[in-house]
């Protein structure tokens, strides 16, 4: 059995590997050897995460999930969620997170005693990573509502563009380089480029 780590943020200005330094703590707590990390930046509440299903790609039988909490792998809605259920469950992996502490027993190398919370495991999974999405709604909600009163009231200017990063996007876009390469070399999601990209084709009609 491998054990897996991902780390997730959900935009390019957020450091989605701050939370190595608590995982790896976690597993030399625990007698883990973490065989390999998968860092990105997309937004839990899609499943658009190439990272993730790399790491599913990539697992054996048995091989197991470290996560910082359940959120870093959910907020999805309820259908999406039972979707990546289901992609982890065809090769049984374990879903290890450090805020639920049921699940720490599933890095038992005693069978019985992991066969014997993975029931309970999995219940307190769905209750988590529906106050995540819960979480998620509510937070999208009240920005919501922020912006529409700093638009009554005259004062929002939205987003600030990130203009340097941008041009540097579309010049790497325009000498061929693969989204992959881009998103690691500029620590941006796959919808910035995919943003850059359309703006580049508009251009050039």
């Amino acid at each position: 059995m491998f054990t897996r780590a991902y780390l997730r943020a959900s935009t390019a200005e957020q450091d989605a590997s701050r939370a190595r330094s608590q995982l790896e703590a976690f597993a030399t707590e625990h007698g883990i050897k973490v065989a390999a990390w998968y860092t990105e930046n997309e937004s839990g509440a899609s499943l658009q995460r190439p990272a993730l299903f790399e790491l599913i790609n990539d697992a054996s039988v048995g091989d197991m999930l470290l996560i910082e909490q359940v959120d870093r792998l959910s907020r999805l809605n309820e259908a999406d969620w039972n979707t990546l259920k289901q992609e982890l469950g065809k090769k049984q992996i374990k879903v290890v997170a450090l805020d639920l502490p049921t699940s720490w027993m599933m890095t038992s190398t005693d069978e019985n005693t992991a066969r014997m919370f993975s029931a309970i495991n999995g219940m307190m999974l769905d209750m988590l990573a529906a106050i995540s999405r819960k979480d998620y709604l509510t937070r999208r909600e009240r920005a919501g509502q922020g912006i529409a009163k700093a638009k009554a009231e005259g004062k929002y200017k939205g987003r600030k563009e990130n203009v340097d990063r941008n041009a540097a996007i579309q010049k790497l876009l325009g000498a061929g380089v693969s989204w992959n390469d881009i998103i690691d070399t500029m620590n941006c999601s796959r919808a910035t480029i995919a943003k850059q990209a359309a703006l580049m084709k508009g251009r050039t009609l």
